[in-house]
């Protein structure tokens, strides 16, 4: 679908407004005493959580993100930090639908999957057929799909999983007949999300379609062929699941699916409430990372992404190292970056290229003036179209999930992102941006500002129309 159709769908859906991070920064208490954090056998004693946090300290140069950060994040979500996580970077749709796969394969009494799109192609059949054999070996297959991101796929693919026992929602359907409390284009399901015995999940940015089945190509000039999508997932093992699945339950219930019972998710942990319920039946630790998991949806006053991202780069101290795809960012995002760069923080952005809309590009291009002038320093991926949403801060806060930095994904749709407090993933993270950076052209402010005047009209034209793109 054009990115013009999705303009041309949300014309009017405007109206609702990002909240002042700023405010909250101030707001948030800083002698607060941090949420216990918690494990697979229960939320930890504040003595203990403390010595969790204060290990992780010790292993990286002094940064705001680990604490003043954290309680912004307290304040506003009920979410717990989670420990005992093993989180594996997942760099390509090649290694994500490997490890998805894997863990289908393996499954044992339920698949739950989540996905903005599931295209009738090559990639989706192979899906499908797959998750046909695991409903025939008696495990339940629990399906959730966006109507509009899945536009292109008839309703005879889905209806194919139906006949074969997997229960399958469409995700606020398109039909304003279907029965839903109310009807609506601009509200949009733009999760991925994989899991599976409620001891996996695989999420990011990764839908389910051939684009992100083929190698990177080296793209020339004039070159034909299919353009490769360079996406990023991670799997996360570990307590952290739980959160995953509570998501996906929510948002099941909400679209009114087909009653769900005891039996199609044994094990699975309980949820964890701020006011430190204890989790009996937790998955068990399988690693050392910390995971957040960060989830909103239309309606709430505090968009957590958005806070999340806001916080994290206000309170960098060192380096931010960040990937979007369809970067459109608002006033706050874009002072808080050149803040961070005027304050000495490395800040480098990747940024697509190669694009499925000119639109879009031409959006992102209207704010690199600012962002160059004040230190920020970007670049363009070139060999493949990047859909990527990740960042790494400080070498030990890393972020990946689906949330653009746009308007539609800060406003109008459900998204979610895993944020990871570790080292050692940290360290995964940066050698993938690194990898990227190679397959990046930088942006030089003494180039830019010589630009084509023609470049400069369209892109503020088309900034007139941000908050629908």
């Amino acid at each position: 679908m054009s990115f013009l159709f999705m303009t041309l769908l949300n014309i009017g859906s405007g109206c609702a407004a990002l909240p002042n991070v700023s405010e909250m920064i101030d707001e948030a208490p800083s002698a607060q005493k941090p949420r216990p954090i918690v494990s697979s056998r229960g939320v930890l004693s504040p003595q203990q959580s403390k010595a969790v946090m204060d290990r992780l300290k010790r292993s990286v140069n002094p940064t705001d993100v680990l604490e003043r950060h954290t309680a912004v994040v307290e304040s506003v979500t009920e979410s717990p930090l989670t420990k005992g996580n093993k989180v594996t970077l997942l760099a390509d749709g090649q290694a994500a639908y490997a490890a998805m796969f894997k863990a289908i394969h393996r499954a044992k009494s339920q698949i739950n999957l989540e996905s903005y799109i599931i295209e009738d192609d090559e990639t989706g059949r192979k899906f499908a057929d797959l998750l046909l054999q695991k409903q025939g070996e008696g495990v339940q297959v629990n399906v959730i799909y966006d109507s509009m991101g899945s536009i292109n796929s008839p309703a005879s693919f889905f209806q194919r999983l139906r006949a074969g026992g997997i229960q399958v929602v469409e995700f606020n359907p398109l039909n304003p007949l279907a029965d839903r409390d109310e009807w609506g284009l601009t509200h949009r399901d733009h999760r991925k999300i994989l899991i599976v015995d409620g001891e996996v999940a695989i999420m990011g940015g990764i839908n389910i379609s051939k684009v992100y089945s083929s190698s990177p190509l080296k793209r020339k000039r004039n070159r034909k062929g299919p353009i490769h999508w360079r996406d990023t997932d991670i799997q996360i093992e570990g307590p952290a699941v739980a959160e995953f699945q509570n998501l996906f339950l929510d948002t099941w219930l909400k679209q009114k699916g087909p009653k769900l019972s005891e039996l199609n998710h044994p094990s699975v942990p309980v949820p964890v409430s701020a006011k430190g319920a204890s989790a009996p039946g937790a998955a068990r630790e399988k690693g050392s990372a910390l995971v957040r998991v960060i989830g909103s949806t239309p309606g709430e006053s505090n968009r957590i992404p958005f806070i999340v991202y806001v916080s994290a780069i206000s309170f960098a101290e060192h380096s931010i190292h960040m990937t979007n795809s369809y970067f459109i960012p608002d006033d706050q995002i874009v002072k808080a970056l050149g803040d961070a760069a005027g304050r000495g923080v490395d800040v480098k952005i990747i940024l697509p290229g190669v694009t499925d809309s000119m639109l879009a590009l031409h959006a992102q291009r209207y704010h690199y003036s600012g962002l160059l002038k004040s230190g920020v320093k970007l670049y363009e991926h070139s060999s493949s179209l990047l859909h990527a949403k990740t960042a790494v801060v400080d070498k030990v806060w890393s972020t990946v999930g689906s949330t653009n930095m746009d308007f539609l994904s800060l406003l109008n749709n459900d998204e979610v992102n895993a944020v990871i407090l570790n080292k050692e993933f940290a360290v995964e993270m940066e050698k993938m941006f690194a990898g990227d950076l190679a397959n990046s052209r930088q942006i030089k402010w003494d180039e830019w500002k010589n630009r084509p005047y023609l470049n400069r009209v369209r892109e503020w034209f088309v900034n007139l129309f941000v908050r629908w793109l």
